[in-house]
């Protein structure tokens, strides 16, 4: 079963944060994920969520999403994203 990675990102430092963001993809790919949502414009339907930044990811299992985010290849990004950024992220079991 597929997984979705949701992600919630607030940025403190953009010019950090940039650095992360070339250095993701990569990383990503390398786990067979990919992007299904990257930053684009959101629309707040109910509740008061207005996020400065949504980021969707997919890969083949949840399985695999864990071991993107605890590989050795995406420590560094990681580390940056942490500097550069408050997020809040989950994993999801897709259908």
């Amino acid at each position: 079963m597929s997984a979705l990675v949701i992600v919630e990102v607030s940025i403190h430092d953009p010019e950090l944060y940039e650095t992360y963001k070339k250095l993701t993809p990569g990383t990503i790919a390398a786990f067979d994920g990919k992007f299904v949502v990257r930053g684009g414009k959101t629309v707040t339907l109910e509740g008061g969520w207005n996020p400065e930044r949504i980021v969707v990811l997919e890969f083949s299992s949840v399985e695999r999403a864990k071991e993107w985010w605890n590989s050795a290849s995406y420590t560094e990004a990681k580390s940056i994203r942490q500097r550069a950024a408050q997020t809040k992220m989950i994993i999801v079991e897709s259908v």
